[in-house]
C-alpha cells in the first residue's frame, strides 16, 4: 500500500524550512545507515542536536502527525527522530531495505517509511526515489511539500543526483497494525463508511461498518 499526500506542508513551512537548513550544518549520511546500506548510501544528513534541527524537525513532525490521510493508512504508534537529507551532484543512496528494529533504548520496529519532499522537482535532476514492489520498479518525484508513505518490508532506492540539490525528509513508524494488508483494510472501511455518512447520515448501514471497523481494530491493534 503506497500513498502519495501532496501538499502535506505549506509553501510557506518549505520556505521556513529552506531558510533553516541554508546554513545549517550536515554531517556524512553513512552515520546512521546499517552496516550493509553504509556500502551504497552517499548522501549528507542534518546534524540533530542543533537548533535548525530541532525547529525544521518540529514543523515536519506537526504536519505529519496533523494529516488526516495519513493516520487513516498508516495507524501511527511510534515515530522514529526525522532525518533531513542533502543529496549533491554525484550522490544516491542504492538498493537497500530499512532496518527492521531501529532505536537503542525504546526498540522501534519499522512497518512504515515516509519521504517528504522537499525541493521543487525542476530544481534538481535525477534523484528519484525509486521502489521495488509486486509490479516492478516505481519511480516518484513529487513536487516540493509531497510527501509518499510505503511497506518498509520493500527494497527502494535514490538515484544518482546529476544536476542541482535534493532535499527530503525521511522517517518510520511503528504502525497500531502490523500487517499490511489489515491496514489497508481498515482504510478501505473507513473511506466507505465516511462516504455513507456525508451521503445518507448516520443510518443502520453506517453502525454496521462502524461497528466492524471498530471490532477489526480491536482485533488487529497491537498496543
Amino acid at each position: 500500500m503506497i500513498f502519495c499526500i501532496d501538499e502535506a506542508i505549506t509553501p510557506e513551512q518549505i520556505e521556513e524550512i529552506h531558510r533553516l537548513l541554508k546554513d545549517a550544518e550536515f554531517v556524512d549520511g553513512k552515520l546512521t545507515a546499517g552496516m550493509y546500506a553504509k556500502t551504497v548510501k552517499d548522501n549528507y544528513q542534518l546534524k540533530g542536536n542543533t537548533d535548525a534541527a530541532k525547529k525544521v524537525r518540529e514543523i515536519v513532525h506537526q504536519a505529519i502527525a496533523q494529516n488526516p490521510l495519513f493516520k487513516a493508512t498508516v495507524r501511527p504508534k511510534t515515530i522514529r527522530p526525522i532525518v533531513f537529507s542533502r543529496y549533491e551532484p554525484g550522490m544516491s543512496y542504492g538498493w537497500h531495505t530499512d532496518n527492521a528494529i531501529m532505536g537503542e533504548r525504546e526498540l522501534v520496529r519499522s512497518d512504515v517509511s515516509l519521504t517528504l519532499f522537499l525541493s521543487d522537482p525542476d530544481t534538481y535532476q535525477g534523484g528519484e526515489l525509486v521502489i521495488d514492489t509486486s509490479l516492478g520498479e516505481q519511480s516518484f518525484k513529487l513536487q516540493a511539500g509531497s510527501m509518499i508513505v510505503y511497506p518498509s518490508t520493500f527494497l527502494h532506492q535514490v538515484t544518482e543526483v546529476t544536476q542541482g540539490i535534493r532535499f527530503a525528509a525521511v522517517t518510520w513508524f511503528q504502525s497500531l497494525v502490523r500487517d499490511v494488508q489489515q491496514r489497508e483494510i481498515l482504510f478501505e472501511l473507513d473511506t466507505v463508511r465516511r462516504s455513507i455518512f456525508e451521503q445518507y447520515g448516520k443510518t443502520v448501514e453506517f453502525d454496521l461498518l462502524c461497528k466492524t471497523h471498530a471490532n477489526l481494530v480491536r482485533q488487529w491493534s497491537e498496543v
